[in-house]
């Protein structure tokens, strides 16, 4: 499945639950903030870990760990994905996979087949704008597939939202809202220029926290829980 980095435990991926953290190489988008730019462009400085050896991880820390979650990277684009979660589910271990939500066809099959517990899929900004903030041409509408998929799965979920100054606004906010309907929980994270795929994106001050809670009080209006993280 292409792993390219194992996170032993965490308390805060998952929630709800201790996991471990797998993350995969490789990734279809190229986001200027992307705070793991080894990860997405699938560095070859990168460590790979075979399927066998994250299993026999996993099998090891059973007791310890209750739940898995799956980043990247973008998971749905790796191989044998499906393989891989169900052979976690056969160890009575809860899997949450995080994804930018341009595969629902993976996502639907995720769902369908009972391999995932908790999807967390990442908003860059509103449909209009998307193309400039991720390097590329994207379909928003597929996001919105993904989003309504697991919206109508009953799956625990959440959608969040990286707050990049000029890159994502208030408005930005009302134009996803319009798109994407009510939602069951949103975060909001703080932009940290620290490690990121486009070095440009040092310069920018993250916005004030001040700022960070108009946005919140704002998109609680289509979200039944909206938080924000980082801050």
């Amino acid at each position: 499945m292409n792993i390219k980095g194992i996170h032993k435990t965490s308390l805060i991926d998952f929630p709800g639950r201790i996991s471990s953290v797998f993350f995969t190489g490789g990734c279809n988008l190229r986001c200027g903030y992307c705070h793991n730019p080894e990860l997405a462009c699938n560095s070859g400085c990168l460590r790979s870990y075979s399927n066998d050896e994250a299993l026999g991880f996993i099998k090891k820390r059973r007791g310890i760990i209750d739940g898995v979650t799956i980043s990247g990277g973008e998971p749905t684009i790796s191989g044998n994905l499906e393989s891989f979660i169900g052979a976690v589910k056969e160890m009575s271990v809860a899997v949450k996979i995080d994804t930018n939500g341009l595969n629902p066809a993976v996502v639907a099959r995720l769902a369908d087949r009972g391999l995932v517990d908790y999807v967390a899929i990442d908003i860059k900004t509103s449909p209009k704008k998307y193309d400039f903030v991720v390097g590329r041409h994207v379909d928003f509408s597929r996001v919105a597939e993904t989003v309504g998929i697991i919206k109508n799965s009953g799956i625990e979920y959440e959608l969040r939202t990286t707050c990049i100054p000029g890159y994502v606004t208030l408005e930005d906010f009302g134009s996803i809202g319009a798109a994407l309907g009510r939602v069951k929980r949103y975060f909001l994270q703080q932009f940290v220029p620290d490690v990121t795929l486009d070095e440009s994106f040092h310069d920018l001050r993250p916005y004030a926290v001040e700022t960070l809670h108009g946005f919140r009080a704002y998109v609680a209006t289509f979200a039944d829980l909206c938080e924000l993280r980082g801050v």
